[in-house]
């Protein structure tokens, strides 16, 4: 296992991020449980995981054949309800996959592959905002001293998906679930970035706030943004899981769709970002490339020999997963994904520090590999688990 080494973070990271100008990001949501200590990665290391994000975004992609057969997707787990949007966004660029995260699993033996949050990742603004302001705050803050540029490269992005739709007013609408501050907070983010780079106009609400119509002079997805007042976008960010409207909503899928093939909008994660976000991807990818360095053997239905991970295939927040020791599971975090099909992973050690605290690496890809963050636990690691800031040594 290897040894993860830490450099104790001395300052408040609060009036850090609020001379950066970003207040908000400052919230219980995201102050709170950031440690006030850095793992120190050595340079070699985080070029490690950038050349390993990017060689699995690689894979990711070549591994679905084309035209994308219906019983692919029905391993995968993709409502079919929402197949027509798969496979429109998949068959036309415009359709651009903004931002990802890669949870990667630093070994003896390289990067491994745990999941791929393709749809809508978080922990952006700890990763892009404060971990850099803790440094700043410690008095640390140089250029070369941490492996971060998420906040570039989702301007990037953005202006790239703007420039491939210029057929469309760039307005861009952003949505996220009701009451959720992290959600927010990760959707301003974005739009500060989107701003920069010359949407004209850029708003924020909850998906309830969202009205779409297929009809008439409506046709088009709007939203009040003042009282009484009523804007058409463009552009549509959802930090809403594909899986949760279909579900929940399938007239909206169904509209969603409609106008994604009129072209009265483009939705930012492309519907296809499912097939990546599926944890079924990960038994498709042993199989397409089996014994990958980077991969871990995974496959579907049935546990593996000896020690591996049982993960609901559309699973998150890390809810239902259990470790498997000798086909006997231990207890669990309980959710709401019991009940779905799961995938088996070989069980990869994560690296501790001198507590026995375990680091997960996530890897943020906005076109190619831009930004590390750690979370750790004295276990299993979930959305809640705490966000370490590293320096680059």
């Amino acid at each position: 296992m290897k040894q993860i080494q830490l450099l104790p973070l001395a300052g408040d990271v609060g009036p850090a991020v609020r001379a950066l100008g970003w207040e908000w990001a400052v919230e219980d949501a995201c102050q709170h449980y950031v440690a006030r200590e850095a793992v120190q990665l050595p340079e070699a290391a985080a070029d490690e995981l950038f050349d390993a994000t990017n060689t699995l975004y690689e894979l990711l992609v070549q591994s679905i054949p084309d035209p994308i057969p219906d019983e692919l997707l029905r391993t995968f787990c993709i409502p079919e309800n929402l197949w027509a949007a798969v496979r429109h966004s998949w068959n036309d660029e415009r359709h651009w996959h903004l931002y990802g995260r890669f949870d990667i699993a630093q070994t003896p033996e390289g990067p491994k592959l745990l999941e791929f949050n393709a749809d809508t990742a978080t922990s952006i603004p700890e990763t892009a905002v404060v971990q850099w302001a803790s440094l700043m705050a410690a008095g640390l803050a140089n250029e070369d001293r941490q492996a971060n540029g998420l906040f570039e490269g989702l301007q990037e992005q953005l202006n790239r998906w703007r420039e491939l739709n210029e057929d469309l007013e760039p307005t861009l609408l952003l949505v996220h679930l009701p009451d959720s501050a992290e959600d927010v907070t990760n959707c301003a983010v974005v739009a500060a970035a989107a701003q920069e780079v010359g949407f004209s106009y850029v708003h924020v609400c909850s998906v309830d706030a969202m009205q779409v119509s297929v009809v008439g002079e409506e046709r088009g997805v709007w939203a009040e943004t003042a009282l009484g007042q009523w804007q058409r976008f463009g552009f549509l960010f959802k930090l809403v899981p594909w899986e949760f409207l279909a579900e929940e909503e399938p007239d909206l899928t169904a509209d969603l769709t409609q106008l994604l093939q009129s072209r009265d909008v483009v939705v930012a994660n492309p519907a296809y970002t499912l097939l990546f976000q599926s944890k079924a991807i990960l038994a498709w990818l042993w199989q397409c490339f089996p014994h990958h360095p980077h991969l871990l053997e995974a496959k579907l239905d049935s546990p593996l020999p000896g020690r591996c991970v049982r993960k609901p295939v559309l699973g998150r927040e890390g809810q239902d997963v259990a470790e498997i020791r000798e086909g006997v599971a231990l207890p669990t975090t309980a959710g709401d994904y019991a009940e779905q099909l799961a995938i088996y992973q070989t069980f990869a050690e994560l690296p501790a520090d001198s507590e026995n605290r375990l680091y997960q690496a996530g890897v943020f890809w906005t076109g190619e590999a831009c930004a590390i963050g750690f979370r750790r636990a004295a276990g299993f690691i979930t959305n809640l688990s705490e966000f370490v800031p590293h320096v680059v040594s």
